[in-house]
């Protein structure tokens, strides 16, 4: 049973008065002035320029041209309703080779954005990193090695100097899981390297560069700030109830979850990930203190969820489907995991080929409020792709889309009125844009954007999900 058969869909369902609706976006994947008032190559531009990394070569280099439209952007969001905007800032915008002072020019862009927001009655939540890692940084070894971690927190605290005094709430990474191992595991994400051991690496280094970076912007900040970071936590079910299938789902719980909530909130690292990856690595690249350093107090948990995760125990030499939805690629990113097995559950899939489930998000907050349930959490990014049609009007009718999240949000209400303390919901994504590894050919945006002119048109999901904003009500999805 999914969240939405749970309850009649034309029944109205009522938010808090102070939740936040909003819309979230990446830097790289909206922004485009690749080379323009400073910035520098991170390593998607040149992953992105790199044959065969991209679909059909596609690149950032414009995208959706957001840093020069970026007022009639804003405007969108608020003829939509929207109370709340998450952006990441681009550090090689900032910080162009990742240490040093920084470009005006750059920080002059950001606080003009958060500028145009406030005036609009919209709250900026602020992301510092959102992959796109300045290559000149990766060049001296990225995330595996420990001193980007280091640079990472002089950066937030540039960032912190500049707009501090307009940001209210700050995000320290994205998805850390698909930084370390997406990038630097699989190889489907940048840089593109395929070392299980640099992977683990990264993450440690990532997990220390939240310590580091929340530590700097608390020295920084007005001590009424808000600080989160942002994981795509996985929720993992066994194929089967077998004890072997079982101890698959707790495989990919471990690397999946528990490798970033065990450091960052519990002060550990697991000791059954240890015992899984002992065969790779002893963890020696985990100093004295370090463990203690990533553990910092935090104000929200933020949370990104598309999709279950299905999984199985394989005896070894059986074939194993590796259907995990990440790319494909002959390297795993899953270290630790050679026995498990990756299924799509049946019935509806996003363009993604992602399974539409709607109650492992309930699953998802309920597990997490669980076990930390004196930390708030807000969703930073839910949403889908569907192959959108556009009329011969030009508009764009997306009932897929606005019944994806119409599910999604039921689950969240279901979970707010059985006690979880969730404070917001930030769409994936405010606008079609570069879909990393898939170029511009997955649209996931509630506002169309016609690549040739770049000519934003908001779907039918984007009128919806707006009076929905507005009236802090779910209202089933109507036809327009």
């Amino acid at each position: 049973m999914t969240a939405s058969e749970t309850r009649p869909l034309t029944a109205i369902r009522s938010f808090p008065s102070d939740f936040l609706w909003g819309a979230a976006t990446a830097a790289y994947q909206i922004e485009g002035a690749a080379a323009e008032d400073g910035r520098t190559p991170s390593i998607w531009d040149t992953f992105s320029h790199t044959p065969g990394k991209v679909f059909e070569g596609h690149t950032g280099d414009v995208a959706v041209d957001h840093y020069h439209r970026f007022r009639e952007d804003v405007g969108i969001m608020s003829e939509m309703g929207l109370n709340a905007y998450r952006f990441s800032v681009s550090w090689s915008r900032v910080q162009p080779t990742g240490r040093g002072p920084a470009v005006q020019k750059g920080l002059d862009f950001y606080r003009a954005l958060v500028d145009e927001l406030l005036a609009a009655g919209i709250e900026p939540a602020l992301t510092l990193y959102h992959w796109d890692l300045p290559q000149e940084l990766e060049d001296a070894g990225g995330w595996p090695e420990r001193a980007t971690a280091e640079r990472f927190a002089e950066y937030a605290g540039i960032v912190a100097d500049a707009l501090g005094d307009r940001v209210t709430r700050w995000t320290t990474l994205n998805e850390p899981w698909c930084t370390a191992f997406l990038g630097y595991g699989s190889g489907v994400h940048a840089p593109g390297r395929t070392d299980p051991v640099d992977s683990l690496r990264a993450a440690h280094h990532l997990n220390l560069g939240h310590g580091l970076a929340v530590q700097a912007l608390r020295a920084a900040l007005p001590a009424d700030r808000q600080l989160a970071v942002s994981l795509n936590l996985h929720e993992v079910r066994p194929l089967t109830d077998s004890a072997e299938d079982r101890d698959a789902a707790r495989r990919i719980d471990a690397v999946g979850n528990r490798i970033w909530l065990g450091p960052m909130l519990d002060g550990a690292y697991p000791e059954d990930l240890l015992a899984d990856t002992a065969h790779l690595t002893d963890w020696s690249f985990v100093r004295d203190g370090d463990t203690e350093a990533v553990r910092q107090p935090l104000d929200l948990l933020a949370v990104n969820y598309y999709t279950p995760t299905l999984v199985s125990h394989v005896p070894e030499g059986a074939e194993k489907p590796q259907d995990d939805g990440h790319g494909n690629s002959e390297h795993s990113p899953w270290p630790g995991a050679d026995s498990v097995a990756f299924h799509r559950a049946p019935g509806e899939r996003t363009a993604m080929g992602w399974p539409v489930d709607a109650s492992a998000l309930y699953d998802l907050l309920s597990r997490v409020s669980a076990a930390y349930p004196d930390l708030p959490l807000v969703i930073s990014e839910n949403g889908a792709a569907y192959e959108d049609e556009v009329g011969e009007d030009g508009s764009v009718h997306d009932p897929e889309r606005a019944a994806y999240v119409h599910a999604h949000l039921e689950a969240v209400h279901r979970a707010l009125t059985d006690g979880v303390d969730v404070r917001g919901y930030f769409l994936w994504s405010l606008l079609d844009n570069f879909e990393w590894a898939y170029g511009y050919a997955k649209r996931f945006g509630a506002v169309r954007v016609d690549y040739d002119t770049l000519e934003r048109t908001p779907k039918s999901s984007a009128r919806w999900y707006g009076r929905v904003a507005r009236t802090g009500e779910l209202h089933a999805p109507f036809s327009d």
